[in-house]
């Protein structure tokens, strides 16, 4: 989950090599699935996660992404208790906001959060959909304070996101 890899970039700032699909022209695919992001600026690197599709570091590596879908084993959850599983981990979590948008043709829930990671202060942009038989998320990670600085490159990648369909 995205959770994961917020975490790890987040507080080390280390990735892995670990991707399990590739990431394509802004197609994602992987074996059974293909969805469209987003193209973002150079001033973010993507890095391999395992738990998570796709992962990108700012190059100020104080902001994250991750996009993450899972077709199978997610029963059918609602959007609530989809978020409050990518919020495992966090502390002193404090939502901020939230909202129902269309994503793709379909409800997202939208989820702004303050909370600590490790004692850190953060700030959260949390996005959950479901369609097809999917569950897609997308997380936004930066510092508290600085929550703005790249929060229209994550809109960006939303923007285009595209689920192309199961395989």
């Amino acid at each position: 989950m995205a959770r994961a890899v917020l975490g790890v970039l987040f507080a080390a700032g280390l990735s892995g090599a670990c991707r399990h699909g590739e990431l394509r022209n802004g197609v994602y695919a992987k074996p059974g699935l293909r969805y469209r992001v987003g193209e973002l600026p150079p001033d973010w690197k993507q890095v391999g996660i395992r738990e998570n599709d796709l992962a990108f570091l700012s190059t100020d590596k104080a902001h994250s992404m991750a996009v993450n879908a899972t077709c199978e084993g997610h029963e059918d959850a609602s959007l609530q208790v989809l978020t409050q599983h990518l919020l495992m981990g966090f502390t002193d979590r404090q939502l901020v906001n939230q909202e129902t948008r269309p994503l793709d043709g379909r409800d997202s829930l939208r989820s702004h959060y303050t909370a600590k990671l490790d004692g850190v202060p953060i700030e959260l942009l949390l996005v959950v959909m479901k369609k097809d038989g999917c569950v897609y998320d997308f997380a936004y990670l930066s510092p508290r304070g600085r929550f703005d600085e790249k929060l229209a490159d994550f809109e960006r990648l939303l923007d285009q996101f595209k689920a192309e369909g199961r395989q």
